[in-house]
């Protein structure tokens, strides 16, 4: 599990540094403006088309029930299987998009009603719309490959996609006409090539080949069965991202300052939580479908633990660097260094979330793994309709720190449920073992962050530095972040910290 986790953990980070670099030229050319708001906004509805077919856990749902036949040795009912889910799905999602194709306006109207781009909204949301149809049947090919324990195609996917959004915005350069069109014609390019075509191309490569479901062989049954309760029960850890994109519409760029810090915060999130998520569940699924249940209770408690050491650094890290990372990664062309304070205290708030991140990934995936889908569906359904009157309430008091703050808060208190519902499903030994271990992660990072924000701040006075001066500020922040974390982490006898530290 180490060496796919590390496959995963590598191509996430290389995906966030893309991302980066994306977001970079989408600040330089656009700035934090009204257009960055638009191309932003017009992702809502194909992200609400994925959820509609729980597109965003398709591998979730179909790796158990091809993982079943796996370790039984049935290939060709495990390609029967997929063939009838494929199917389904397919016809699903082409249905949805042309639905959401016609209403697009109304839905626009309905979300945005003050909108002065209304109709300009609806164009770039229909030009956009075809991303999520390879998006959604690419991840059914990707959740073959993971079955197989193959992890390497998939990993090229976000890669591929963030190159063509990259590629969109540097045409719209070159025509010397960048705008939001642009870096959305690639993002449908993108997906078609990385996330369909060449996860077609893998799962075939893994023995997938399509084979008429035989009378009472369908699979559909059963996908149905794991993918409603996921379908109807969105968690805050999914929607968090749709939020900023609705509520604050009064300030014009509270969406991009958002949307910035979120995706910077993402970059840890998605190296540490959700590759160890992505790497950990193949094998938890087939551990349940040998029924070794112990194993299955241990090699999550062991993957959370550590998870959550990395993680407490990671937010530790970012925390510190918020400041010089924001400037040297955003702050170029129509950037300015008022736009980058903002950002970066954005990222301060969004930073102490990725301990809790790591934690609930990996409960999640063992509850999936379980087929137990509906305990963190429910669980994640009663912290999205918490999370909306905090956000609105702290939104309005606080601004756009109000929003980050509410998403700190509500995220934690997620994990803290998920991990609540772990000790009932496998003992309270397991939570007496975990909660310490989280705690500690936030702890030590808080006490890094004490330590090294003063340190950043007097270095980087008002801010008017160069690169080369921030990216000093940034090495002597990180190293003291790291020391006061490590110090505090065996101050308080780490438990984690060891099994680290001995790859045990």
């Amino acid at each position: 599990m180490r060496t796919a986790a590390l496959v995963v953990a590598g191509s996430v980070l290389l995906s966030r540094i893309l991302g980066l670099f994306r977001e970079a030229l989408l600040a330089a050319l656009l700035g934090s403006s009204a257009e960055t708001d638009l191309y932003f906004q017009a992702f809502l509805l194909p992200d609400i088309l994925n959820y509609l077919v729980a597109g965003a856990f398709l591998t979730i749902t179909l790796v158990p029930i091809l993982a079943r036949h796996v370790e039984q040795g049935d290939e060709e009912a495990a390609n029967r299987a997929f063939t009838s889910v494929f199917r389904f799905v397919a016809w699903a999602v082409v249905a949805l998009t042309v639905l959401m194709w016609v209403l697009a306006p109304r839905i626009v109207s309905l979300v945005w009603p003050d909108s002065a781009d209304a109709d300009r909204l609806v164009d770039m949301t229909r030009l956009v719309l075809p991303a999520q149809l390879f998006l959604v049947l690419g991840a059914l090919f990707m959740a073959v490959q993971y079955t197989k324990k193959k992890f390497v195609v998939p990993a090229a996917a976000p890669l591929i996609y963030n190159l063509g959004i990259i590629a969109g915005g540097l045409v719209g350069l070159a025509v010397d006409d960048p705008k939001p069109e642009f870096f959305l014609i690639g993002a449908v390019a993108g997906a078609f090539v990385g996330n369909f075509a060449l996860q077609w191309w893998g799962a075939r490569r893994t023995g997938l080949e399509f084979r008429r479901p035989q009378k009472g062989d369908s699979a559909i049954g059963e996908y149905l069965t794991l993918a409603i309760p996921l379908m109807v029960g969105q968690s805050i850890a999914v929607l968090d991202e749709q939020f900023v994109r609705i509520f604050p519409q009064e300030d014009v760029a509270a969406t991009t300052y958002l949307t910035f810090a979120r995706r910077l915060t993402m970059v840890p999130i998605g190296v540490i939580a959700q590759a160890a998520g992505i790497a950990a569940f193949p094998f938890l699924a087939g551990l349940h479908a040998r029924g070794a249940r112990e194993e299955m209770i241990e090699t999550t408690g062991r993957a959370a633990r550590k998870t959550l050491f990395v993680a407490g650094l990671a937010a530790a890290g970012l925390i510190v660097l918020a400041r010089p990372a924001v400037n040297l990664i955003y702050g170029y062309g129509e950037f300015t260094t008022e736009d980058a304070d903002v950002v970066s205290g954005l990222v301060a708030i969004y930073a102490f979330t990725i301990p809790a991140w790591g934690m609930h990934q990996l409960l999640v995936r063992h509850f999936y793994a379980k087929r137990k889908m509906w305990t963190p569906v429910l669980i994640g359904t009663i912290f999205t309709v918490i999370a909306v009157p905090t956000w609105l309430l702290l939104g309005d008091a606080l601004g756009v720190g109000g929003f980050a703050l509410a998403s700190t808060l509500v995220i934690t208190a997620y994990a803290l449920g998920m991990l609540i519902a772990w000790g009932y499903d496998s003992g309270q030994q397991v939570v007496r073992d975990l909660a310490p271990a989280f705690f500690r992660a936030l702890v030590a990072a808080g006490f890094a962050a004490l330590v090294g924000i003063p340190l950043v701040n007097a270095m980087a006075g008002t801010g008017d530095v160069e690169n080369l001066e921030w990216l000093g500020i940034a090495l002597v922040g990180g190293m003291t972040s790291l020391a006061a974390y490590l110090g505090a982490s065996w101050a308080m006898r780490s438990r984690e910290m060891s099994e680290v530290l001995t790859r045990s």
